[in-house]
């Protein structure tokens, strides 16, 4: 079975973005993909901010226009699934949920079926509020988006997927949970910075591949030259065993690899690592 990850550049605009995905969909299902993954913030990233209004009003105006299926970007996400008949897991996209009296939404990764059915979504545990030595400095996700709180693991053709966002990378918990709840393929939509990205980006992967024993599927936005938000890019398919089967450098890429869930079972009855952990993960 063959999966894609779907490395994308930010054009300016919702419907540049969406031409741009569109482009990158069908040519993964071209690849016979059967699953394609697209970055975090594929349709929304680098869009302009409307006058007069601050980044956490236009960030919940856009969840608000997303809180139904018939939003812009779930419509085209179902729409894409059903035209190329392939598995679509949808980067990240903002939902605001009507308990949030925060008026925060969440960055919400949808799974969508080859019918163009959302099967699955998962809301970012890990907020990136952090300091970057680049050129924009300063991140501070929270004060746009509401933490998840569940992690999530979905049935598709291509096994059980354990679904996570960008800087959850960093927390191995969160996929060891994963994997113990039957994750045989672990994805991560994301927009790593370029300083993050370079230092750590295919480490992690590789390493939470190793640790868990499962596929990853890293798909980046890749603008290493953008002035103020440079994304590292470096989409990549992992195997169980750590090694990169397909992976790229910046720009608007598709990698496409073949998994082999045969591999997945081999590896954790020689290494049944996930039984051996003396430490329980509530």
């Amino acid at each position: 079975m063959k999966i894609s990850a779907l490395q994308m550049v930010a054009n300016g605009t919702l419907e540049d973005n969406l031409r741009q995905a569109e482009t990158l969909i069908a040519q993964a299902a071209e690849e016979g993909a059967v699953l394609a993954v697209l970055p975090e913030y594929f349709a929304y990233y680098g869009c302009a901010r409307q006058n007069g209004m601050s980044s956490q009003q236009q960030t919940a105006q856009r969840g608000l226009l997303e809180h139904s299926a018939g939003g812009p970007v779930r419509s085209f996400l179902s729409q894409q699934a059903r035209l190329h008949n392939l598995w679509l897991v949808g980067g990240t996209v903002p939902v605001l949920c009507d308990a949030n009296s925060e008026l925060r939404p969440h960055a919400a990764s949808f799974v969508v079926n080859n019918q163009g059915e959302e099967v699955g979504c998962y809301h970012k545990m890990h907020l990136f509020d952090v300091d970057v030595d680049d050129s924009h400095g300063s991140y501070r996700e929270s004060r746009d988006y509401c933490p998840g709180t569940e992690p999530v693991v979905v049935d598709s053709p291509v096994g059980r997927l354990g679904l996570s966002v960008c800087y959850d990378l960093r927390f191995p918990e969160l996929y060891r949970k994963l994997a113990l709840a039957g994750a045989e393929v672990l994805l991560v939509p994301s927009a790593f910075t370029r300083a993050t990205g370079e230092a750590h980006w295919r480490l992690l992967l590789q390493a939470r591949a190793v640790e868990n024993l499962c596929y990853v599927v890293g798909a980046n936005m890749g603008d290493r030259g953008h002035p103020s938000k440079p994304t590292w890019g470096g989409s990549a398919i992992v195997d169980p065993w750590g090694e990169v089967l397909s992976e790229c450098e910046g720009g608007a890429e598709v990698v496409t690899a073949n998994i082999d869930l045969a591999r997945v079972a081999e590896l954790r009855h020689n290494m049944p690592v996930l039984k051996h952990s003396r430490l329980k993960i509530s």
